[in-house]
């Protein structure tokens, strides 16, 4: 096990980028210290510190047909795009079992970072038992508009890439002097500032959260900021980044297999080209 942190960025379904590079991490037996997953990336956390190689690939494309996992209907009936009983209870516990005990064998430490909606700051959630914990990565994965809110405690929150997409800031604050990023965003990738009337509807869905549309409100600059910082480490030798190279073609609610299938590929593709390079990075 190597010293280091792993943040796994979101993204919805670009995720599968991050399958194919956990899939290549977990067939050369990489593992690391710390892991920090946010939105998409939290989930696919779970199968790689299980090492069940394939298992966020297929979790994410096997149910795309039916009704129960990603619609408008789920949406519409139970407040979630996407429907929590099917995504976290009826996956891991029946259609795609997950291997609650090989968790328990993982010597690091594991974090789902989600937003506290009623403060605006992230919340860094420590996953000792995906059973149950699971609450703390459907937090995570909770998007703005298209989610419930999620209640821990008695606090209330949603998806983590609103007050920290890429928690390199946590990791190095933990005491992780190396660090590897898997970001699903590629190069060239600029967010955009989030329209007014996007703006209008979230204003209006969390009037009792402000803190909700004002983070929304100035997402892209945050996120700049952290890609800039992301590439300071990056040049001083502190932080070693994987991410796609051109976009994808695939959105944050994807149904389309064959684009999924390929985007899965290309993150296992990048992992092993970069293998070499990893190892210098980890090891020096």
């Amino acid at each position: 096990m190597y010293q280091a942190g792993l943040i796994l960025e979101g993204g919805g379904m670009k995720g599968l980028y991050t399958a194919g590079v956990i899939d290549f991490f977990l067939d050369k037996g990489i593992e690391f210290s710390s892991v920090y997953g946010v939105s998409a990336g939290a989930c696919s956390m779970c199968s790689y510190l299980s090492k069940q190689r394939g298992r966020a690939r297929d979790v994410c494309i096997d149910y795309l047909d039916d009704k129960r996992y990603c619609s408008l209907w789920s949406l519409l009936t139970t407040g979630d795009l996407f429907n929590v009983d099917m995504n976290y209870r009826l996956v891991p516990e029946q259609l795609n079992p997950y291997d609650y005990k090989a968790f328990e064998q993982y010597g690091g430490k594991a974090y789902s970072v989600a937003t506290d909606i009623v403060t605006g700051k992230p919340a860094y959630f420590r996953i000792r038992d995906v059973r149950k914990d699971i609450v703390k990565i459907r937090a995570s994965a909770s998007l703005p508009l298209v989610s419930r809110n999620v209640r821990i405690g008695g606090g209330l929150y949603l998806d983590g890439g609103l007050s920290d997409s890429i928690p390199i800031q946590k990791s190095v604050l933990d005491g992780n002097r190396k660090n590897v990023v898997v970001m699903t965003k590629e190069t060239s990738f600029v967010r955009r500032r989030v329209k007014a009337h996007m703006l209008w509807l979230l204003r209006a869905r969390y009037w009792r959260y402000p803190r909700v549309a004002e983070l929304m409100a100035r997402r892209n600059a945050r996120y700049r900021e952290q890609v800039a910082y992301v590439e300071r480490l990056r040049k001083s030798g502190q932080v070693f980044v994987i991410r796609p190279k051109a976009p994808s073609g695939v959105g944050r609610v994807e149904k389309d297999g064959r684009k999924l299938r390929a985007l899965y590929r290309q993150g296992y593709r990048d992992a092993a080209e970069s293998y070499q390079e990893l190892l210098a990075f980890l090891e020096k």
